[in-house]
C-alpha cells in the first residue's frame, strides 16, 4: 500500500499503532495510579504530623512539597514509559531549579528557617520572646518571617533567617519568673534592718510566690551605697506588676523605717588650691595698706 507515493506497510504500522497504544495505556496508569499513591502517602504523612503537633502551616507546606515531588517523579516515569528520553527533562529541572535556589537565596534560606521554627518550637504564639534585640509577644509564624507586637503596640516583622542565626529568649516557655529588685541604702544604714524590711514586703505581697522564699543579696559596696536586690519569684502574668509595685513599697518602707538612699557622692581635690589662696590674701593685705596710706 502507498501514501502520497510512499509505500507503507500496514502490518508493520498496526503492529506499532497496537506497541503505541498499550505504551500509552501503561503510560496513563503509571500517572494516575502514582498520582492516588502519592496523595495517599502525603495524607498519610500530614497525618503522622498532625500527630507530632507540628504547626498546620508547616505540615501544608511540606505535605504539598512531597507531593509536588512525587508528582513529578510520577510525570518522568511516564513519559520514560512512551520512550520519552527524560534526561533532557531532569538536566532542564536541574538548572531551573538552580536558577531559582540562586535568585531567591535569601527567601530560601528564610523558608528552611521558618520550617525548622514550626518543627522544633523555640517559641509559639503568644509568647513573650526576645528576638534579635526586639522584645514582644508572637502573634503569627509564617514560613518566612515572625511578626511579634511589642509593649507598646509596634508591630515588628522579623525574617526568620534572622532568628535561627542568633540567640532568642523565651519569657514564657517556664511558668515563673524570678523578679529582681535593686535598691542602695547608705553605709550609716543597717543592712539587717533593711533586709528585713525588703523580705517583709515581699511576704506580704499577694502576688509574690512563697516557693522559692524570697531572699535579699548584698551585690556592691558602690561609692556611694551599699547595694541590695531583693529576688523574689512570679508568675509570669504577674512578674511586671509585682515589680513596679515592690519598688514603690520599698520606697515608702525604707522612709518609715529611716533607711536612706543615698545620692551619688563625689569628693573633688583641686591641687594648689592652698597657694591660690595665700596669693588672693596677700592681694587683699596690698589692698588694704594702699587704701590706708591714702
Amino acid at each position: 500500500m502507498q501514501f502520497l507515493g510512499i509505500p507503507i506497510d500496514i502490518a508493520t504500522l498496526t503492529q506499532m499503532a497496537i506497541d503505541m497504544s498499550g505504551k500509552l495505556v501503561l503510560a496513563l496508569l503509571i500517572f494516575f495510579v502514582g498520582k492516588w499513591i502519592g496523595k495517599r502517602i502525603v495524607n498519610i504523612a500530614k497525618r503522622l504530623m498532625a500527630r507530632s503537633r507540628m504547626d498546620n502551616t508547616a505540615a501544608n507546606f511540606l505535605g504539598n512539597l512531597l507531593y509536588g515531588i512525587m508528582l513529578v517523579a510520577v510525570i518522568l516515569a511516564a513519559l520514560n514509559k512512551l520512550g520519552v528520553n527524560t534526561n533532557s527533562f531532569v538536566a532542564i529541572l536541574g538548572a531551573a531549579g538552580v536558577a531559582i535556589g540562586v535568585s531567591l537565596k535569601d527567601q530560601l534560606s528564610n523558608l528552611a528557617a521558618g520550617v525548622l521554627i514550626v518543627i522544633f518550637r523555640p517559641f509559639s504564639r503568644g509568647d513573650v520572646v526576645e528576638v534579635g534585640g526586639k522584645t514582644g509577644t508572637v502573634l503569627d509564624i509564617t514560613l518566612v518571617n515572625t511578626r511579634i507586637r511589642t509593649a507598646n503596640n509596634h508591630e515588628i516583622i522579623i525574617p526568620n533567617g534572622d532568628i535561627m542565626t542568633s540567640s532568642s529568649t523565651n519569657f514564657s516557655s517556664l511558668p515563673t519568673r524570678r523578679v529582681d529588685i535593686a535598691v542602695g541604702i547608705s553605709y550609716d544604714a543597717d543592712i539587717r534592718q533593711a533586709r528585713e524590711v525588703m523580705i517583709a514586703l515581699a511576704k506580704a505581697h499577694p502576688k509574690a510566690l512563697p516557693d522559692p522564699e524570697p531572699t535579699v543579696v548584698v551585690t556592691a559596696l558602690g561609692e556611694s551605697s551599699v547595694d541590695l536586690m531583693l529576688r523574689v519569684w512570679a508568675t509570669n502574668d504577674n512578674w511586671f506588676d509585682l515589680q513596679c509595685e515592690l519598688l514603690e513599697q520599698t520606697k515608702y518602707a525604707f522612709d518609715e523605717a529611716g533607711i536612706d538612699i543615698p545620692f551619688p557622692n563625689r569628693t573633688v581635690q583641686i591641687e594648689g588650691l592652698d597657694k591660690l589662696a595665700k596669693l588672693l590674701d596677700q592681694k587683699d593685705d596690698k589692698s588694704d595698706a594702699k587704701s590706708s596710706d591714702a
